[in-house]
């Protein structure tokens, strides 16, 4: 069982967390937009990285209409999920990353159905996500949640389409704000 997942609303507190977090256990390119100079997490990249979650502070009704969460397993920061608004406050962009050390474990399964159950209280009717074919874990993750997966015929891209449901018994993932 892969035990008690949260979403927290970032926060200064989270946030120098999760960079912790990311800087000892992810590459930048797995968590953040590209930033030009040396590869590895270089004081800009750094400074970067907050940039992009302070900038979703203002959530899905602030000017870039996207929110950022810290995710919880068992209380201790994991990675980070979003919410972005894709077309309409209908239609909600889901996107996850998960230190190396968590994946596997099917806290990406659970970040993803709380991130649904987000994306119905806020009145959406779709959640999409994008990913690659080869990433076996994402792909798992956004079956067990009820996806349907559209492959790419020119690329490795998928595109899924998921139904926002809120959860109906108790439960054992929480947004806390």
């Amino acid at each position: 069982m892969v035990g008690r997942v949260e979403l927290q609303q970032m926060d200064e507190g989270s946030l120098e967390v999760l960079l912790a977090v990311a800087v000892d256990d992810a590459a930048p390119e797995e968590v953040m937009p590209p930033v030009a100079g040396p590869p590895g997490w270089t004081p800009e990249r750094q400074e970067a990285f907050r940039a992009w979650h302070r900038a979703r502070r203002p959530g899905l009704a602030g000017p870039l209409r996207e929110t950022t969460f810290a995710i919880t397993h068992h209380g201790k920061i994991v990675g980070a999920a979003r919410l972005a608004v894709r077309d309409s406050h209908e239609v909600l962009e889901a996107g996850v990353w998960l230190a190396r050390s968590q994946r596997g474990r099917g806290t990406g399964t659970a970040v993803l159905r709380v991130l649904l159950d987000e994306a119905a209280r806020s009145g959406a009717r779709a959640v999409v996500a994008d990913t690659k074919a080869h990433n076996t874990a994402a792909l798992t993750a956004l079956r067990r949640n009820g996806a349907t997966l559209i492959t790419s015929q020119d690329t490795a891209d998928v595109h899924a389409e998921l139904m926002p449901r809120m959860m109906q018994s108790p439960p054992t993932s929480t947004v806390n704000p």
